[in-house]
């Protein structure tokens, strides 16, 4: 069982998706999607593997639920500072978005 504490450490935020783009470079299928978290925390970076479910234009505008802290890495060309939350579910990855509009950057809990 993970302990409250330690659930604490990690840091989701809503961001708005600004650009979105084929990650060329990735092993698998994935996008290179750019997300304004916001004045404190700004815009990031991530790759995506959401390519089934998804078209880079359909996902211009939308919130999302990301993980801000963890380190960043490669995939490709990009350097993904951020990971996207989503379902593994049967018809592929699901993102996880907000019922109603939030200001980009706040926290999940």
């Amino acid at each position: 069982m993970v302990q409250i504490e330690d659930f604490d450490k990690v840091e989701l935020r809503v961001g708005t998706i600004v650009q979105a783009s084929i990650n060329k470079k990735a092993r698998k299928p994935a996008y290179k999607v750019t997300i304004d978290f916001g004045e404190n925390i700004g815009t990031k970076t991530s790759s995506a593997q959401i390519t089934d479910l998804y078209k880079p234009e359909d996902i211009i505008g939308k919130q999302v639920v990301c993980c801000v802290n963890l380190a960043p890495m490669h995939i490709g060309s990009v350097k993904s500072e951020v990971r996207i939350m989503g379902t593994e579910s049967e018809q592929g990855v699901v993102l996880l978005t907000t019922m109603e509009s939030v200001r980009n950057g706040d926290r999940i809990f």
